[in-house]
């Protein structure tokens, strides 16, 4: 160094050489506090998972870097685990191995699959069967979900008659003290994939909240959960899509905080033959996709699993029984009927929160 106008070099004294390490130290750690352990107020993630995306927003005030990287382990650690036991579509899934299960013996469940299975018995309880895990040979035959025939063909009534005697949720006994599961007939398969991704998105909340996480949203295949606040401040807002086809637009926006909400509905995944509408939902009463006019229809629930179980349960319904029932068990739900003309008619229970403000704009950026 040299001093101004002198040209000669400056000396350090011997205090200032002592400091100068701590200086540079400190430089140095202040760099790397803003390069590994700050985070901005939100903090996104997202990847794949059970045939869908999951989509993560966090609250990082308060939180480092390594917390997100601890966060992305344990949600992916937690939804392989939860896809593990349920898929329909992995062989070696637990619940795959329960349906190949031919002989009358109990099989034996891990604490998870055997909880989703009785929350699913509840469900089917009260809803009188209108939720049916056992459903799925019915939503094949009619061009759906795993094994599914050629759409459009359908099984005629000789066939229909068959399926219906594989399928009953009263075929699977449970037991909660052993951990079994006993099926009344070899050939009774059960696919989970109507709460499922509810149980995803709670397994996925319980992990955060372990962590320490107090402000996030988790979605998973469109099932939400929320706590705390939003980045801002403020209930998250979360968007209910309009039951059309082509872009995602938001009917409105439900604020929540610490709840879960979902959706199920009959747009998305459907096909017509003749003039008939013939959607992935069916019902497993009669056996045949269901054909009212409900064209969706969302809960508000404490637990996404429940959320998710009671949307497509009360889509069966329809937009009468459904709405009923929904008061009746105190509900938080937001039925969207067709009328003539393409229209859409809109009705809430009264637990339903709040009210949906009016948006625009894709269904996916109210957060």
């Amino acid at each position: 160094m040299t001093s101004a106008g002198s040209g000669r070099p400056e000396i350090l004294t011997p205090r200032a050489r002592a400091l100068l390490p701590v200086f540079l130290a400190t430089l140095i750690g202040l760099a790397v506090y803003q390069l590994w352990y700050t985070l901005p107020d939100r903090v996104g993630l997202s990847g794949p998972t059970m045939g869908t995306t999951w989509a993560v927003v966090l609250g990082g005030e308060g939180h480092t870097r390594n917390d997100l990287l601890a966060a992305r382990e344990r949600i992916t650690a937690e939804l392989d685990r939860v896809n593990g036991l349920m898929s329909t579509w992995d062989p070696d899934s637990e619940l795959s191995r329960l349906n190949a299960h031919a002989a009358p013996s109990p099989f034996a469940l891990s604490p998870d699959t055997l909880d989703v299975l009785d929350l699913a018995r509840q469900v089917s309880e009260w809803t009188g069967g209108a939720f049916d895990i056992t459903v799925g040979p019915l939503v094949a035959a009619w061009g759906f979900g795993a094994g599914a025939r050629i759409p459009g063909e359908g099984p005629d009534a000789a066939e229909l008659a068959a399926l219906r005697e594989r399928v009953g949720y009263r075929m699977l006994a449970l037991d909660l003290e052993a951990r079994t599961a006993t099926k009344a007939r070899p050939d009774l398969r059960c696919d989970l994939s109507a709460i499922a991704k509810g149980y995803g998105t709670d397994a996925v909340a319980r992990a955060l909240d372990e962590l320490g996480w107090e402000n996030y949203l988790v979605e998973v295949g469109g099932e939400v959960r929320v706590r705390g606040q939003r980045p801002g401040g403020g209930p998250w807002q979360v968007g209910i899509e309009r039951p059309e086809e082509g872009d995602r637009v938001a009917q409105g926006v439900v604020p929540l905080s610490d709840l879960a909400l979902a959706t199920s509905g009959d747009y998305r995944n459907f096909y017509e033959v003749g003039g008939e509408r013939r959607s992935h939902i069916v019902d497993p009463r009669t056996g045949r996709p269901v054909a009212h006019a409900l064209a969706s229809v969302s809960v508000v629930h404490a637990q996404a699993v429940l959320a998710d179980a009671w949307a497509t349960a009360l889509t069966v319904l329809g937009p009468e029984e459904g709405l009923a029932l929904a008061e009746e068990h105190g509900l938080g739900a937001y039925f969207l009927v067709r009328t003539e003309g393409d229209g859409l008619e809109a009705h809430a229970t009264s637990g339903f929160p709040g009210f949906l403000e009016t948006a625009v704009g894709d269904a996916s950026e109210a957060e």
